[in-house]
């Protein structure tokens, strides 16, 4: 029997976070189920400086929206909307039916409730007194 025992990573490298996902994603594609994700990355530029932007990923027939971020001197003038329409409009060319992203209480919960986006669980106490919570739309 070889030394099998339990250790602490201080850093995460690609090479041991694809060792570590390897048997989660031989196990899932047994079952057909790969995990391909396929990349979103949209950025918001003022000139040439990035102040934003949208990094998501579909796989399995949905949006997994990762990060949305606008600079605050461009917040309430329409493109956290743009990013988000455009990213779920190469959703649906994917084939995506839906589309989910998570939040917390202290960020933007109604801004994705606006878009139509609905409360599919929350996280109580995280952070502290703050909430994190998870919303979808099928598209």
């Amino acid at each position: 029997m070889s030394d099998v025992s339990v250790r602490i990573e201080h850093e995460i490298s690609q090479d041991s976070r694809l060792a570590i996902t390897a048997p989660l994603g031989e196990f899932s594609a047994a079952r057909g189920f790969d995990f391909r994700p396929n990349p979103i990355c949209l950025s918001l530029r003022e000139g040439d400086r990035i102040v934003g932007g949208l990094i998501g990923h579909t796989n399995w027939d949905w949006l997994h929206i990762e990060v949305l971020s606008v600079a605050a001197h461009l917040r309430s003038r329409g493109y956290g909307r743009q990013l988000m329409e455009k990213a779920e409009g190469i959703a649906c060319a994917h084939g995506c039916v839906g589309a989910w992203v998570d939040t917390y209480t202290f960020q933007s919960p109604a801004f994705y409730e606006r878009l139509g986006y609905r409360i599919f669980a929350t996280l109580p106490n995280y952070p502290g007194a703050e909430q994190r919570i998870f919303l979808m739309k099928m598209l």
